[in-house]
C-alpha cells in the first residue's frame, strides 16, 4: 500500500542517471555520495535518511509458485483487510485484498494485491500491487498500477511502476531479518516518477490495540519516499501472522492515520468478484500505462 496506506512492499540504476538525479536534487537541499553498482547507498537528504539495497534481486531466488508467509507481512489469497482513519480530519478507508491471481513481473511470478483507497465514501485510488517472497522470506515489491480518481472520475495512472522497466527496480517491503536499525532499506525504486520508498525497523515487541483487537509482539517500521522529503515519514505496526494493523504519521503529526477494523476471509463468490475486478484493472493497465504493457496478463493461481 504508499500506498496511502501503502499499505503503501538489486542492482542500482545506471551511474549516469544517479549523477543527474542527485545533482538536480542538491539544489533543493539533497546531496549524494558516490554510487556504483557495488555500492548499496542510493542517496540521502541533508535532513533525511540514507537508503540502501540490502539484497541483490535475482529472479532465481523466488519459487515458481508464489507464497508469502513472512511472519509480519503474510498474504493469503482470499484475505481482505479493512483499515479506517483520516487524513487531516477527513475520513479515509483502505481495503487491502489478496487475490487468487498471479502475474510475472521482471521474471518473478508474483501475487496480485487489489488495494482501494476511499475518502469520504468516494474512491480516490484503485491499485494492483505485485509482491513475491524469496527463499530467505524477504517480501519484495515488484510494481504497482494505481488508477487515480477525482470527484469520482478516472484521471489516469501516472504513478505506475514495474520492476525492470524505465530504470525501476524491485525492493524489499518486509525483511526476513528484523533487527532494529537506523539504516533505511529500499522498498521500491522508479526514477521516472521520483519514487524511492525506503523503510527501517524502528521498534520490536510492541503492543497496540485497534478496533479489530489487541496485538502483542508488534513490529514497527518507519517508511518514507526519500525523493519527496515533504511527504514525511509513516509508521506501520505489523502484528505477527496478521500484517499491518495500524498506520501512523511520525512527521508531520497531522498526516494519515489508519487502524485495522476487520479481517475477512472471502467466500468463493466474493473472491470470484474480486478476481474479476482485478482482471478488469489488469486489462485497463495495458490501455493507460506504457510500462505496464511489458508484463504478461494476470492469471488465476491454480491448485
Amino acid at each position: 500500500m504508499n500506498d496511502h496506506a501503502r499499505t503503501r512492499f538489486t542492482i542500482l540504476w545506471p551511474l549516469v542517471a544517479l549523477f543527474l538525479l542527485f545533482a538536480t536534487a542538491a539544489t533543493a537541499g539533497f546531496s549524494a555520495g558516490q554510487a556504483t553498482a557495488s555500492s548499496p547507498d542510493v542517496g540521502f537528504s541533508a535532513a533525511g535518511p540514507s537508503c540502501r539495497q540490502i539484497a541483490d534481486f535475482d529472479d532465481n531466488d523466488f519459487p515458481r509458485r508464489p507464497e508469502i508467509d513472512n511472519r509480519f507481512l503474510p498474504m493469503e489469497p482470499g484475505t481482505r483487510m479493512i483499515l479506517e482513519g483520516n487524513v487531516e480530519g477527513v475520513p479515509h478507508r483502505v481495503e487491502f485484498t489478496v487475490t487468487d491471481l498471479t502475474k510475472v513481473v521482471d521474471g518473478v511470478r508474483t501475487l496480485v494485491i487489489w488495494d482501494t483507497d476511499t475518502s469520504e465514501d468516494q474512491l480516490v485510488e484503485s491499485e494492483l500491487a505485485f509482491f513475491a517472497q524469496d527463499e530467505d522470506r524477504n517480501v519484495w515489491n515488484l510494481g504497482e498500477y494505481p488508477e487515480e480518481f477525482e470527484d469520482g472520475k478516472f484521471v489516469g495512472a501516472p504513478s505506475t511502476w514495474i520492476s525492470g522497466e524505465d530504470g525501476a527496480e524491485a525492493g524489499i517491503h518486509m525483511r526476513a531479518q528484523r533487527g532494529v536499525s537506523s539504516r533505511y532499506y529500499v522498498q521500491g525504486l522508479a526514477p521516472e516518477i521520483d519514487f524511492l520508498d525506503c523503510a527501517r525497523v524502528a521498534q520490536r515487541e510492541q503492543q497496540t490495540c485497534v478496533p479489530a483487537g489487541c496485538f502483542n509482539h508488534v513490529l514497527v517500521t518507519h517508511e518514507t519516499n526519500v525523493l519527496d522529503p515533504e511527504g514525511g515519514i509513516q509508521s506501520k505496526f505489523h502484528a505477527p501472522r496478521v500484517g499491518i494493523v495500524r498506520v501512523g504519521s511520525v512527521d508531520p503529526p497531522t498526516g494519515e492515520t489508519l487502524e485495522l477494523v476487520e479481517v475477512e476471509e472471502l467466500s468463493r463468490s466474493a473472491l470470484r468478484e474480486v478476481r474479476e475486478e482485478a482482471l478488469r484493472l489488469d486489462r485497463r493497465g495495458y490501455r493507460f500505462s506504457k510500462v505496464y504493457r511489458s508484463t504478461e496478463p494476470a492469471k488465476r493461481l491454480r491448485g
